[in-house]
């Protein structure tokens, strides 16, 4: 038996007396996409944040391909590693948020290469030549010295993915990479990803996209409140929910979508 690649354990997270996780368990296998639904609030994003600790958790564990995230466990007692060392941990996670967060000042080529160089230390010419394959791989083949100011969100979205796969990443996690784009410029991320989930990449991905929930996840996971109210294939959660909370949110939004 493998392990999954991203494993939590009663995960808990706190922001002052407002408890947002409640101790979630997931694991997510390699090669396998996980999409995360549920309401705003219901700890969706804060988990993906505490997945590559840019959120601190307080209570429980999550590993990633079998390294424990942000501390390191003496005989059943954890310590918080240094940032030097969370920063490492990091370098093996693809992260996309919902803002693209482009260096504005730099051109596309430049922003996709800036961490490979910066970071790990790679030859400038070898990493061009890389961000060149991903530039043409996500569609923008042509817009190498473009600035974002130039590109329109959804481009500035897919630079922002290139970006994150320069790394070379084993997990790559998404929040929400639609919601900041007009409607008609959600389709051209999407197929993005989708063709990323063809070719292997494990992704966790946080949408409201319900059509590619079905269509690309392997597993669905529906979160409220700080729980996982209910997981499984899509054909199950979205299909045939057992839950009423599930039942709930998935009439609303059918609701906003008529």
């Amino acid at each position: 038996m493998t392990r999954p690649i991203v494993e939590a354990v009663n995960v808990t997270k706190s922001f002052g007396h407002n408890e947002v996780l409640k101790g979630i368990d997931l694991s997510v296998d390699t090669g396998e996409v996980v999409c995360l639904l549920g309401p705003s609030g219901s700890g969706k994003t804060t988990f993906l944040r505490c997945i590559n600790q840019l959120e601190t958790i307080q209570g429980g564990r999550i590993w990633v391909d079998q390294d424990l995230m942000g501390y390191k466990d003496r005989g059943g007692k954890l310590y918080r590693l240094n940032d030097k060392e969370i920063a490492a941990q990091r370098r093996e996670i693809g992260m996309v948020f919902q803002k693209f967060n482009l260096f504005p000042h730099m051109t596309v080529l430049e922003n996709i290469c800036e961490a490979p160089i910066q970071v790990k230390g790679r030859k400038k010419a070898e990493v061009q030549d890389d961000a060149r394959d991903l530039l043409a791989r996500v569609g923008l083949g042509d817009k190498a010295n473009a600035y974002p100011n130039e590109l329109s969100g959804g481009q500035q979205q897919r630079v922002a993915i290139a970006r994150a796969l320069a790394m070379k990443p084993k997990l790559m996690l998404f929040d929400e990479p639609t919601s900041a784009l007009d409607p008609e410029l959600v389709g051209e991320v999407l197929s993005v990803m989708r063709d990323l989930a063809n070719e292997g990449m494990t992704m966790v991905v946080v949408t409201h996209e319900m059509q590619f929930a079905n269509e690309v996840a392997d597993h669905v996971v529906f979160m409220a409140d700080g729980y996982v109210v209910e997981s499984g294939p899509p054909e199950q959660v979205l299909g045939n929910p057992q839950q009423e909370r599930t039942k709930d949110f998935l009439r609303m939004v059918k609701d906003d979508e008529d």
